[in-house]
């Protein structure tokens, strides 16, 4: 007899032997677990048997148990295939999950403050194992995540899917594309780099032009904690990124997936009569039930999925990082994220209330009303060629929008401003230019012409004395650029007298240039200088009879700066377009005197000795 009160286990093995009690144990807290499947009824589940109990153990779950409750017990058969859903829902809810356990991973290595966020970033990629993978990760899926489920609500819409009764189910879907995309442009700002910051100033802007102005003003204001992006707009989007949306994210995926369960998975069109809505009455030989053949191939797809993640990001993708953010530097090329490229396209267009904020809210605002403007009873795609053609119509106007919104259209960037920005600054994704990666050993001082690279590299040396003896002479033209009077001035020191001369209205005049043959043992000094006379070649329109330069001086033992120079003749310009004569050449601008005028462009950079750029 039992001391406690009730049976234990002891006397189950007493009365029933150890292995009939442990069985009997194992299998209650399995079906417990399972909220109403023992291990038999799972064996014959996975072996694709019927159930062998009644009333069928399989459904008990979707009633009782907390995980299943918010599943169908079993689906229409025409629903278990790729048509008409394409798995894009699921594959929308799983990427809210991958997005979470990913992020969650980074929070833990991650502080939202400007002096130690872009620190952080390098500590994961470098000190963290497996960061870089998990970064990685993250942001492909944020990428694939808002990809995803835009096309699931452009299958939604093709299909007719929010039809009568799905209407609230097709609103509550767009709201989660809104969440979507802002969920993802708040974690645009969290590395706080150059393309984070930029592309979230550019981003944030917009709302500065919401009517009317003080309301614009102010949530300007609010998003970005201050004048400028700072520490105050860095905490916010942190906590928009991993409290707000999320909690915003989750709610409107449980009210989206119940109002899905609720009305059942829409049938393709041509299964359905015209105006009937059947997908609730699954007959008995069109159910497949959920347990064991749509659970079975939802863990196929879950390991199919991040398969391909896995994949592409340890051989095909690397999330950008690029320098630290900088308020006072504006890179070239600077734009909104990709999802954002539309609103940015239509600013182009003209007035930024209308295209940045009204123009955007009628078009949401149309999608929002759709299903209660589309009344037809039919879903087939004969019957909905107004419907069909005007979603296409608005995919093509937004892709053209996108594409207007692109740095290089509509604006023009002068070819010796992008050369130089190219060679010696970090472009847009995620790779510097290629000044900075040269040895330091290899930045050997002195100054170097591209008129090396013209000629024959046996006469490298006769080319530059040349190209001196030709500079000598006194030159007429004047440098109006502080940064090359101060990278000249530094260069005489290093390399000799007889450099320049400075004027006392603070212009300088050349009256000799030592250049001099790129020494043999910098390869890497002369591939950039062969580059930079590469691109100055791919503009003759423009950089007429243009040569460069670059100048290395030592300022420090351990710290070098480089000068980067471009000349050339200015043309005239009509329209933004190089004015041509006769015979197709471009027409050169003459000063007060009758001789042409001469343009200089200069920019430099320090290059430390300890510098990641390159290796030692």
């Amino acid at each position: 007899m039992s001391v406690l009160p009730f049976p234990s286990f002891l006397d189950d093995v007493k009365e029933k032997g150890l292995k009939k009690a442990v069985f009997e144990l194992v299998d209650e807290s399995v079906e417990r677990l399972t909220a109403g499947m023992n291990i038999q009824d799972i064996r014959e589940a996975l072996r694709g048997e019927p159930a062998s109990r009644k009333p069928n153990p399989r459904l008990q779950p979707h009633a009782d148990g907390f995980w299943l409750h918010m599943r169908p017990s079993y689906f229409h058969a025409d629903m278990t295939g790729l048509y008409p859903e394409f798995r894009l829902g699921w594959l929308s809810t799983y990427l809210v999950f991958f997005e979470t356990i990913t992020g969650i991973l980074l929070m833990v290595w991650y502080t939202p403050s400007p002096e130690v966020a872009y620190t952080d970033m390098l500590a994961i990629l470098s000190n963290v194992p497996m960061g870089q993978l998990v970064r990685d990760l993250h942001r492909l899926g944020a990428e694939a995540m808002v990809l995803i489920v835009s096309l699931h609500m452009a299958r939604t819409f093709f299909t007719g899917s929010y039809k009568k009764p799905r209407q609230f189910t097709w609103f509550t879907g767009l709201i989660l594309l809104a969440i979507t995309g802002f969920l993802s442009f708040s974690g645009y700002l969290l590395p706080w780099d150059q393309l984070a910051l930029w592309a979230v100033t550019i981003g944030a802007s917009m709302i500065e032009a919401t009517p009317p102005q003080i309301v614009g003003d102010n949530l300007n204001l609010l998003l970005r904690g201050g004048p400028d992006i700072g520490a105050n707009g860095l905490l916010r989007f942190y906590l928009l990124h991993v409290l707000a949306l999320p909690a915003l994210l989750f709610v409107f995926t449980g009210v989206h997936y119940y109002k899905v369960i609720v009305h059942g998975h829409s049938l393709p069109p041509k299964k359905e009569n015209i105006g009937e809505d059947t997908a609730k009455r699954v007959p008995l030989d069109k159910r497949v039930y959920f347990i064991p053949d749509v659970l079975t191939s939802e863990i196929m797809w879950i390991a199919v999925t991040t398969l391909i993640f896995i994949v592409l990001c340890i051989w095909f993708y690397d999330a950008p990082l690029e320098h630290h953010a900088d308020p006072q530097v504006t890179p070239l090329g600077t734009t909104a994220p990709w999802y954002f490229l539309w609103i940015q396209g239509a600013l182009k267009l003209g007035d930024k209330v209308f295209f940045g904020i009204i123009f955007p809210t009628i078009i949401l605002g149309v999608l929002a009303v759709w299903p209660y403007l589309d009344v037809t009873p039919s879903r087939r795609y004969a019957d909905r060629r107004f419907a069909i053609t005007f979603f296409l119509g608005l995919i093509s106007f937004i892709t053209s929008l996108s594409y207007m919104g692109l740095a290089k259209f509509g604006v023009e960037t002068s070819p010796d401003t992008e050369i130089l920005h190219e060679l010696m600054y970090p472009p847009q994704h995620s790779r510097v230019g290629a000044l900075l990666p040269i040895p330091f050993e290899q930045l050997v001082p002195g100054m170097y012409t591209t008129r090396q690279i013209e000629g024959d590299p046996a006469e490298a040396s006769n080319i530059v004395a040349a190209f001196d003896e030709e500079l000598a002479q006194p030159y007429t033209g004047l440098i109006n650029s502080p940064a090359l009077i101060t990278g000249l001035s530094n260069a005489k020191t290093t390399i000799g007298d007889g450099l320049v001369d400075l004027l006392a209205d603070q212009k300088l005049a050349i009256t000799k240039f030592d250049f001099k043959e790129v020494p043999s043992d910098a390869p890497e000094l002369l591939h950039v200088l062969t580059l930079l006379e590469e691109d100055i070649a791919e503009h003759p329109d423009y950089l007429v009879n243009g040569w460069g330069a670059i100048v290395i001086t030592q300022n420090q033992g351990n710290l070098k700066r480089v000068d980067m120079i471009i000349s050339w003749n200015e043309v005239q310009v009509e329209n933004g377009k190089p004015k041509l004569d006769a015979s197709g050449e471009p027409i050169l601008a003459l000063d007060t005197n009758g001789n042409p005028i001469v343009r200089y462009k200069t920019e430099h950079v320090f290059i430390h000795e300890d510098a990641l750029y390159f290796s030692h």
